[in-house]
């Protein structure tokens, strides 16, 4: 079975905004991480999901979820000190609930547009090869450099952007979270990173480019643009 882990345990101090965390900015009435939700709540490959959120936001977040009618989410959970220790807070209350021989597919709670083709695609490749890293090419020259100087360039037909979701078996990802605890191994930047680091081969899915992060206000608009292209498409049969 699959299950969606969303994370949406972030401030976002680079959103600029002081009324509310950027996972709660509204969007035609609806606030982002309900997106997000939806976009697994009515997936047909998806058979429940866990929220990791920021817990003075929990009540909020019940509340929008049963106004938009959402039956899927199993647990809402409170998020730790970093980012490493929210997803294990909620692998644990995922495996808690339904046991860990399953595909867990940790999302950002701000990747609201990620396709059912991507999802279908991810579920696929954890039951072939027992992971799925979901990727971008890389568009642009990629460099290393060195006290402002360039000391490598990277061919980019070689390079991929890795975002969301990144999936894995549930019992295999949470004992890595509780291999780097219990080493004091902290600042994985993702799953993908912890996994690769205990030695676990890493299958990519390929994303569609509309599958962005939301993490500055230009962001928020490239969304919005995303957003009502879809709807005016599905309003004109474009």
């Amino acid at each position: 079975m699959n299950y969606a882990l969303i994370f949406a345990g972030g401030t976002g101090q680079r959103m600029n905004t002081k009324t509310r965390p950027k996972q709660f900015l509204e969007l035609h009435g609806k606030p982002i991480i309900l997106y997000t939700i939806e976009a697994f709540e009515n997936h047909p490959d998806i058979d429940g999901i866990v929220v990791v959120c920021l817990e003075d936001w929990i009540p909020f977040l019940r509340k929008k979820l049963e106004h938009y009618d959402i039956g899927k989410v199993i647990d809402i959970v409170p998020g730790g000190a970093t980012g490493q220790e929210s997803i294990r807070n909620g692998l644990m209350a995922l495996e808690k609930a339904v046991g860990p021989d399953h595909c867990v597919m940790v999302h950002d709670g701000v990747r609201p547009l990620v396709s059912p083709e991507t999802i279908s695609e991810c579920a696929l490749s954890v039951a072939r090869f027992g992971s799925a890293v979901s990727v971008t090419p890389a568009i642009e020259t990629i460099v290393q450099e060195n006290n402002g100087t360039v000391t490598s360039i990277i061919d980019r037909e070689a390079c991929r952007m890795a975002k969301a979701p990144q999936c894995f078996n549930l019992g295999e990802l949470l004992d890595a979270h509780r291999r780097a605890e219990e080493e004091g191994s902290a600042g994985f930047i993702d799953s993908a990173s912890l996994m690769s680091h205990y030695g676990h081969a890493l299958h990519t899915v390929a994303t569609g480019p509309e599958n962005i992060k939301i993490t500055t206000p230009s962001d928020f608009y490239i969304f919005r643009a995303f957003l009502d292209a879809r709807e005016n498409s599905q309003i004109f049969g474009l």
